[in-house]
């Protein structure tokens, strides 16, 4: 039997901050109190001066395999992501192959069993010729499906109202949506070039792809998953405009529509474009200082509901070509900790908010079996920092595979100090025990 307790960890959970003790057995939470003694053989982690967060749960990112390896693969992007005290990870389907099937999104949860340090969970994506396939996987063991409704090519890309409806109509299961409206995207970049030329800075990027273009496929979305009661979840809403789509009024439990923010979204605005160029260039983009406080706004007051990265990493070759043809997306799973923790520092977000917003809210919304709170009986998924010790992003620090960071050079004023998934000791200042391997999430449906 492996014991491991926590001695006198500062605990952020469930709206509160207390000192206590944690003590895990066979990688669960088996007793929380002030004062545990410990017994013969346990392993102790001295806590003394840290803050104790149960681990994140990022319910957004790519993470490029199968077919994207030399952008990033599972491996070295779930290490990146347990070093930044994210536990528990929701990737996308839109890999190549494309896991729009039963069998190929079958092929991604073989893959993260043998190599992914954090805990997995992988969408299924939806096409216009796949309805079918939609209803084969047990969603008590898949996080849910996801809709292209924007910014994507082929068959996954799903904006046509009438195969909207089908799907919104059928599924039974959570539908996570990336909104954008591509023709007004194709039509605000016809005019763009054709009164600058192609040779445009980052800095049109929401310019083109504006709060029109999100808003019109946003509040379709909506409008679907009010016809049909859809359990609906949009992703990285990056306007003030579509926020007036949500409601905080209703229990989060009880909510049939959910939100998501991005760290970026939440971090960067426009005027940073001329300082990070490409580097800042995600689908939605980047918008105005206006867009970015009202954001914030809703994540605290509860219209959106959860913090996640959408990690999308792309090499630094692909990021240096020019604009137009530079693609979106760029790394986060290491860092969101620690600007959450920024936020904090600079008395945006409280630590309590931190941990609802990023775990517990997450864990809420999609149903996950006995994961993201620190309980008894609860899978021991945590992760100790110091907020106080400061910590600069370099090249020889950056773990992702496409070896750069948006956030290379700033100094974050807090630091992970341990991780640990389903009570495995997994990162410890700045090592890995890489023994055991993450768990497949399971989901209380």
């Amino acid at each position: 039997m492996k014991t491991t307790l926590i001695k006198n960890a500062t605990v952020v959970n469930e709206d509160e901050v207390v000192v206590s003790d944690i003590l895990l057995e066979n990688g669960f939470i088996k007793q929380i109190e002030r004062d545990i003694d410990d017994a013969e053989g346990t392993e102790i982690i001295d806590a003394k001066g840290l803050h104790l967060f149960p681990g994140l749960i990022d319910d957004q990112v790519h993470f490029r395999e199968p077919g994207l390896t030399h952008k990033g693969e599972i491996y070295t992007e779930a290490k990146a992501a347990v070093a930044g005290g994210v536990t528990s990870y929701m990737e996308m389907p839109n890999t190549n192959p494309q896991a729009v099937t039963n069998e190929e999104l079958e092929k991604k949860y073989s893959r993260a069993a043998e190599v992914s340090l954090a805990n997995y969970s992988f969408f299924m994506g939806a096409t216009n010729g796949n309805i079918a396939e939609l209803a084969k996987p047990d969603y008590t063991k898949v996080c849910g499906v996801k809709i292209f409704m924007g910014s994507s090519t082929g068959n996954m890309l799903v904006d046509k109202k009438e195969t909207l409806e089908k799907i919104f109509s059928s599924v039974k299961t959570l539908i996570a949506t990336h909104c954008e409206d591509d023709e007004l995207i194709k039509q605000n970049q016809k005019r763009i070039i054709e009164e600058y030329g192609e040779d445009l800075p980052a800095y049109f990027h929401p310019i083109i792809r504006n709060e029109e273009a999100c808003f019109a496929s946003s509040s379709m979305a909506v409008e679907l998953a009010k016809k049909y009661n859809t359990r609906l979840h949009i992703l990285h809403i990056s306007t003030a405009k579509e926020l007036e789509l949500f409601e905080n009024k209703t229990p989060l439990k009880q909510k049939r529509i959910t939100a998501e923010a991005c760290i970026h979204h939440l971090w960067f605005c426009d005027e940073d474009y001329k300082t990070k160029g490409n580097f800042i260039k995600w689908n939605p983009a980047v918008k105005t200082m206006y867009d970015r406080d009202k954001i914030f706004e809703a994540v605290l007051d509860g219209r959106i509901d959860v913090i996640a990265t959408d990690h999308a990493p792309h090499t630094l070759e692909e990021k240096q070509q020019p604009y137009l043809k530079a693609p979106s997306g760029g790394p986060l799973v290491q860092h969101s900790l620690q600007a959450l923790l920024d936020f904090y520092h600079d008395k945006k977000i409280t630590l309590e908010q931190i941990a609802r917003k990023a775990s517990h809210n997450v864990a809420d919304i999609f149903s996950v079996e006995k994961r993201g709170y620190i309980r008894e009986g609860f899978h021991a998924d945590l992760v100790l920092v110091d907020l106080h010790k400061p910590q600069t992003v370099t090249k020889e620090n950056i773990l992702y595979k496409c070896g750069w960071s948006p956030f290379e050079g700033h100094t974050f004023k807090s630091s992970i100090i341990t991780t640990l998934v389903n009570g495995h000791k997994v990162y410890d200042k700045g090592s890995f025990n890489e023994d055991k391997k993450g768990e497949r999430l399971l989901f209380k449906r």
